[in-house]
């Protein structure tokens, strides 16, 4: 694969061209190069040619989730529903993101408080999804938030923006596509053999999503289509005929017509056509928790 790839796993971030291994011994919750969560409580810089570098720490706060990079600061998610803002070192909770509206009916069913499980830029708005809760949207940089069109109800597990179009991956229903910055949806399960999914990756023109029988299924598989089409087909060439665990959230990955995804198992496939086909790429590392492509 000509494009680098970045896998953070249960054991430290790897790279897929290479046996370099950053930040061994931890856990990576979150990769958004150059930035990394790990263990929910430190964030990290990655550089080329040099250790990553310690930015900020969250002890004394829930532990973090997820992340997203700014331009000039990261946005990091937390348990319990919350956002901190990190720039310059320093670590802020937005105030706005805690009275937006809506928030009391945030749930689990297991009775846990919601946590903040994905985040993604598109144009000039943020997108949060909150499991349970929804997707939020802020057209300010994250000072003001407001609930997308979807129900609070609506079991989302990844949010994703190419530019306009917002898409998620809900669990019950498929696919979820917006082309009004989240005023209104359409949801396809067209194709899928079940509409439970996990994870959902988009190009201009190409949408890939994983879906599953359940959270402890032994049926999941990998499907794509087009961004504008109702129907998603299976992916076959090169993959299992099931994998037995969810395709996880933030570990799918498309960037023009490169592909990647990786498995709780620690096998990485790969994909040079625009998820056509798949080659397993690695095999046995510890259990996937992230994969991006590296920036240039």
């Amino acid at each position: 694969m000509s494009t680098p790839l970045l896998i953070g796993t249960q054991d430290g971030v790897r790279h897929l061209d290479s046996d370099a291994v950053d930040l061994p011994g931890h856990r990576i919750t979150a990769l958004a190069a150059p930035w990394v969560i790990t263990d929910g409580r430190r964030l990290w810089r990655l550089a080329q040619d040099s250790p990553p570098v310690e930015v900020a720490q969250f002890d004394g706060r829930p532990p973090a989730t997820c992340l997203l990079s700014l331009d000039s600061a990261v946005l990091v998610g937390t348990a319990e529903g919350h956002l901190v803002r990190v720039e310059q070192g320093n670590a802020t909770t937005i105030e706005g993101f805690d009275r937006v509206e809506g928030r009391n009916a945030w749930h689990t069913p297991w009775g846990a408080p919601a946590d903040v499980r994905s985040m993604a830029a598109g144009g000039e708005t943020i997108y949060v999804n909150v499991h349970v809760g929804g997707i939020l949207s802020s057209p300010d940089n994250g000072l003001t938030w407001t609930p997308a069109g979807l129900d609070i109800d609506t079991d989302v597990h990844e949010v994703l923006a190419v530019d306009h179009l917002v898409l998620a991956a809900l669990g019950h229903g498929g696919l979820a596509r917006s082309r009004d910055r989240g005023r209104s949806w359409t949801i396809t399960g067209n194709g899928l053999h079940s509409s439970y999914c996990r994870a959902v990756a988009a190009s201009d023109e190409t949408v890939l999503i994983s879906a599953s029988t359940g959270p402890r299924t032994q049926r999941a598989a990998l499907y794509r289509g087009s961004v504008a089409g109702d129907t998603l087909e299976r992916c076959h060439k090169g993959l299992p005929e099931w994998f037995s665990s969810n395709i996880d959230t933030r570990c799918l990955v498309l960037e023009g017509t490169n592909a990647a995804f990786g498995t709780d198992d620690g096998s990485v496939f790969v994909s040079k056509d625009t998820a056509g086909s798949w080659t397993q790429a690695a095999a046995g590392l510890p259990p996937i928790t992230g994969l991006q492509f590296a920036p240039a």
